[in-house]
């Protein structure tokens, strides 16, 4: 499958005119994502992925690499009609309607009647925004609803290849749900999308791959099915001897968690030896309080490979 996007050492370094000296935003990224995916892009405020993405808007120039979108270098005037963007905040003028910002930025793409009002009324209809407010002022929509004619926007032109950051933030349950399943629904439609998100959760629902930077430096990439194999298992109990097993639970079970006590807590890699631990804490008369298997997800990965880059 071809590349969608790959980019090649691509940095961005600037000055911090306050503490006088040079900043790097992003550190000789190197990465690939493949047409019809949808991809993750993650990282903490201030990470450098929003900075990623200008870059290949062609909105910021790199210092330094390369990147090419659908075969074309970025900021490439010619991809750009195949590319939609969605920013974390969205600006509009409140003055306008949903129907008048669709039918706006369908002009500046040099969409012609009847053409451009149908691709409006789509997109409109494709987010889920309830047609009485598709005449009212945007002045009066949530969060919500500004973030759906976001999307709709993104959509006006039938891009191949979406930019979203934070599409999700701040929503109430619902609409936070409903907009999630807008963008998997994107997939299956052939387009391409490079989500930037904290919704670790939704990441790992809608994405198949994924990327963590921290601090412009690409730490890891990969299937998420790759990055959270691994379960374990965790078992509690309480009991006046349990500190007599601690050795024995330590040989039975190399590279487990042991914490002792009048309280037991027993950390397994994996589910195999439960069985095996509960007859060794029940062979000193203690009580099990709990047996809780755990899956790991894409939180534990991001948390931990995070952690480890910086050494805590």
């Amino acid at each position: 499958m071809a590349a969608a996007i790959s980019i090649q050492g691509l940095t961005k370094k600037y000055v911090d005119v306050w503490q006088k000296q040079e900043v790097v935003a992003v550190n000789n990224l190197n990465l690939e994502v493949q047409e019809g995916e949808i991809f993750g892009f993650l990282g903490r405020n201030g990470a450098g992925k929003t900075t990623t993405i200008k870059m290949l808007l062609g909105l910021i120039f790199p210092t330094d690499g390369d990147a090419t979108l659908l075969g074309k270098p970025m900021g490439d005037n010619e991809v750009k009609r195949e590319l939609a963007y969605l920013p974390e905040e969205t600006y509009f003028y409140d003055s306008m309607t949903g129907w008048d910002i669709l039918d706006y930025y369908a002009r500046l793409f040099k969409i012609p009647e009847p053409e451009r009002s149908r691709r409006v009324q789509i997109c409109l209809e494709k987010v889920r925004l309830q047609p009485d407010a598709w005449r009212r002022s945007i002045r009066g929509y949530s969060k919500g609803m500004r973030q759906r004619t976001g999307i709709a926007q993104a959509l006006i032109n039938d891009p191949k290849l979406l930019f979203l950051d934070e599409p999700t933030s701040g929503l109430d349950p619902i609409a936070h749900a409903e907009l999630r399943d807008i963008v998997a629904s994107l997939k299956d439609e052939g387009k391409t999308v490079f989500l930037s998100s904290h919704q670790l959760a939704d990441v790992e629902l809608i994405c198949s791959r994924v990327a963590i930077i921290h601090r412009g430096k690409l730490l890891t990439e990969g299937k998420i099915s790759d990055l959270v194999a691994g379960d374990y298992a965790e078992v509690v109990a309480q009991g006046k001897e349990l500190n007599s097993v601690i050795g024995q639970l330590k040989e039975f079970a190399p590279g487990s968690e042991i914490t002792g006590g009048d309280t037991l807590r027993v950390t397994l890699p994996d589910d195999e030896k439960i069985n095996a631990v509960i007859d060794v804490v029940r062979g000193a008369k203690a009580k099990i309080i709990s047996v809780v298997p755990h899956k790991r997800t894409l939180e534990d990965v991001f948390v931990e490979t995070v952690r480890k880059e910086d050494g805590s």
